[in-house]
């Protein structure tokens, strides 16, 4: 969720940002901390944008800040403003607020889309509105869709980027008919769903780097739905603290080098983030992942729960499962742990291999970079995430609820069919 739907799980922090290195292709240290003191010395904010100008990148972020997640998102957006759009790179934001949350700067209660400009006035948002829209419904996917259609129109480059960030639950049905995804609404009581996400980034006409800034996306669930449209998908397998990403640490490196790929584009995000939950002693997964990889995770996941079925270690299987890495909601499971469980007391030949096939792809093919830091002090004591391994699947137990079969992961793989075999008596 950005931060979790359930309160007691939401954490806040405010404690200043902490800057790494980030070590970039051919070796070369990236010092972030560096990198952001040459934008304050001698980069100037830009001027006002010209329309229709291409540039390197479009950083697109859809802030979704009608619920109480609404102080956080004016923070981010003041954190964007630190570091500022510039000659090569556009970050354009559509902020919405609600009545109840808080009322800072203004307490304005509309959607506004800005063309982030450089500023040192962190409890004001000063970049110019280039739009102001009344009451929009953040939690329908075309809106999403709109924000996006209108940025890329605007402010052209030759690659983008889009966040979406809200509350988000991975893939969680709470209610008949309802299918849990991200970017929940208050006002409308609306959210986009995941087959809806996949829609929005295909009717967008896709981007080069995906990012949730919002908890639990990162599962096999949700990245399946939208594998086509992006190249990179970044997210967290668990919950993530209420700041959420820092942005200025997160873009200060892009807007410093200009020509960034899509790939470091997608590691930048995930170090900024973890180094600053590193700094506050603060438990965090993130990771990316290659999205041309996706379809063959399904493929050796395939060959890997036939394989079990096969050989009758459902006792084994259920406890893998029970046994591994889990996040807030206990159903979503490492894929490589659960694996990796497996092929510690299997006796089978065929899940050997084809365990041990899945595994090294996870490592090697599809999850690019992974980071996760540990806490002492949880809700409920230390939290450990040294077996995340950057990307979840869910396992819950029992049978799955119905809606699962509409997702494409459901309707393209034989993990549905896995699910049912293990709920078995």
């Amino acid at each position: 969720m950005k931060k979790f739907a359930i309160a007691i799980l939401a954490l806040s922090c405010s404690a200043q940002l902490a800057l790494a290195g980030v070590d970039f292709d051919g070796g070369k240290a990236f010092n972030l901390r560096e990198e952001i003191g040459k934008l304050e010395l001698s980069l100037p904010a830009p001027a006002p944008e010209k329309a229709g100008t291409e540039k390197e990148w479009t950083i697109m972020v859809f802030i979704n800040a009608k619920n109480n997640l609404e102080k956080y998102g004016l923070k981010d957006m003041n954190e964007m403003e630190k570091i500022g759009s510039s000659d090569k790179v556009n970050i354009v934001v559509e902020l919405a607020r609600i009545n109840g949350f808080d009322t800072s700067d203004g307490d304005w209660k509309t959607s506004r889309r800005y063309l982030v400009q450089k500023d040192s006035d962190v409890s004001k948002l000063t970049s110019p509105i280039v739009e102001e829209l009344p009451k929009v419904d953040m939690g329908d996917y075309k809106h999403l869709v709109d924000f996006s259609n209108w940025a890329k129109a605007k402010y052209p480059a030759k690659k983008y980027m889009i966040i979406v960030w809200n509350h988000g639950a991975g893939w969680i049905k709470s209610a008949p008919g309802e299918t849990k995804g991200i970017s929940y609404d208050d006002e409308t009581g609306n959210h986009i769903t995941t087959p809806q996400l996949g829609l929005a980034l295909k009717e967008m006409g896709g981007v080069d780097v995906y990012g949730s800034d919002a908890c639990l996306m990162q599962m096999a669930e949700v990245v399946y739905e939208i594998k086509d449209y992006t190249k990179y998908i970044v997210g967290s397998e668990e919950t993530e603290p209420g700041d959420g990403y820092t942005y200025d640490t997160f873009l200060g490196p892009i807007v410093a080098k200009g020509n960034m790929t899509a790939e470091e584009v997608a590691k930048v995000t995930v170090d900024a983030y973890s180094d600053h939950y590193q700094q506050l002693d603060q438990a965090s997964t993130q990771s990316y992942i290659k999205s041309s990889a996706i379809n063959g995770l399904l493929d050796l996941s395939n060959a890997f729960a036939y394989a079990i079925t096969v050989a009758g270690e459902k006792e084994l299987a259920k406890e893998a499962m029970n046994g591994a890495q889990s996040f807030a909601y206990p159903e979503n499971k490492d894929f490589y742990h659960f694996t990796e469980l497996v092929l510690a007391k299997t006796a089978n030949a065929e899940v050997k291999k084809t365990g041990a096939a899945l595994n090294a792809y996870i490592k090697k093919d599809l999850v690019m970079h992974n980071r996760t830091n540990n806490s002492d002090g949880g809700w409920w004591g230390p939290e450990i995430y040294d077996n995340a391994h950057g990307i979840a699947v869910y396992l819950p137990g029992g049978a799955a609820p119905a809606h699962y079969a509409d997702l494409a992961w459901a309707k393209y793989s034989n993990w549905d069919e896995f699910i049912a075999w293990l709920a078995q008596p």
